[in-house]
């Protein structure tokens, strides 16, 4: 497995060590000005919807990393539209180098202009996106240029200044809140309480891992998600197969070993889903957003490679200009019960008599 750096360090740490020893314990007062003064912004900040805008839903966490708030994205994009909706999409598009912002965001639009999210949301659902790391400012092109009557917030719970209908806080359910402690003993953006203020509380559920112990204890009401599996895509030719053993043994090989690496908030979960199916995985975790190039995945030239579909939109332009005819992403589908539907549509519903 690669050498895990800083930010990896840091955050197995805030997820592995319960904040009563060492480096993060002599954190925690810092934690609780940090704690003090995300309250106090949220007082000053929140703003309340006016008519004039389209319902506001902002999909996000409390805990640094990934959640899964992506494909969750996605599945309500298309999940609206099923129900007669037009949704469009706002996202900070963290690590975005845009000529001007707001940014429009398609498929075709260069990755180190928009970023990974937003050009994964852009390519699967086809839909009006715009980013800006004020999402006001994104809010307000995205009505001006668009027909949408309902707009979802990559991330953002905690931009304020943004007016919103709808909460929906994603929690991983292997990894929980870490120790319990915000920033920056701990990984939490705001403290826990924060849960109950929101409208929905969906925990991204691992087939191969427990509850974390922090969640098993929650008595709110939560609503389960599955990330499944949809496919296999090579990113040299585009070829697709589906996803399961037989396939993925095909891959590997005779040896039944495969490169793998995950540049996402928990690469360990994409990791245990390919060991699942037998294979042996050699590891090479990255940091979220990871942005790859020939140095830094010179190991996997000539070998096959296994990513998250997030990594494929920035490693496509490699795996095509070096023919790395072995490298394939893995797709995947979020999953959720029909009582989070029921629920989140019996709400839309009541905002629109409103």
């Amino acid at each position: 497995m690669a050498k895990a750096s800083l930010a990896q360090r840091i955050s197995e740490a805030w997820y592995q060590d319960s904040g009563d020893d060492g480096v993060l314990k002599l954190l925690r007062p810092l934690s609780k000005l940090f704690t003090h003064i995300a309250k106090k912004r949220r007082l000053k900040d929140s703003r309340e919807p006016n008519s004039n805008q389209p319902i506001v839903v902002v999909v996000g966490n409390i805990a640094v990393g990934g959640t899964g708030k992506t494909p969750l994205i996605i599945a309500l994009v298309e999940k609206l539209r099923e129900q007669g909706y037009k949704p469009g999409v706002i996202s900070r598009g963290y690590g975005s180098k845009a000529p001007v912002y707001p940014y429009e965001v398609t498929a075709s639009s260069p990755v180190e202009h928009c970023g990974d999210e937003p050009l994964l949301i852009a390519s699967l659902c086809d839909c009006p996106l715009v980013i800006d790391a004020d999402r006001n400012q994104a809010l307000q092109q995205l009505q001006q240029n668009h027909d949408v009557d309902i707009v979802l917030s990559d991330d953002g719970l905690q931009h304020y200044r943004l007016a919103r209908h709808i909460e929906m806080a994603v929690l991983d359910g292997s990894r929980g809140l870490g120790n319990g402690w915000c920033l920056p003993a701990g990984p939490l953006r705001e403290p826990p309480e924060r849960l109950e203020d929101v409208d929905f509380r969906i925990i991204n559920e691992s087939p191969r891992q427990s509850l974390h112990p922090t969640l098993q204890t929650m008595t709110l009401e939560n609503h389960k998600m599955a990330l499944a599996p949809t496919g296999l895509r090579n990113l040299h030719s585009g070829e697709q197969r589906q996803c399961n053993a037989q396939e993925l043994q095909a891959i590997a090989g005779k040896t039944g070993s495969i490169q793998a690496i995950a540049g996402i908030g928990n690469p360990g979960r994409f990791f245990d889903s390919l060991r699942s199916y037998g294979l042996t995985v050699e590891a090479h975790p990255f940091d979220d957003h990871q942005q790859y190039s020939v140095q830094n995945l010179s190991f996997a030239f000539n070998k096959p490679l296994l990513m998250t579909a997030k990594d494929g939109v920035k490693c496509q332009i490699l795996a095509q200009q070096a023919a790395c005819n072995d490298w394939w992403q893995l797709e995947v589908q979020a999953q959720l019960p029909e009582d989070f539907w029921q629920a989140f549509f019996s709400r839309l519903r009541q905002l629109q008599r409103v």
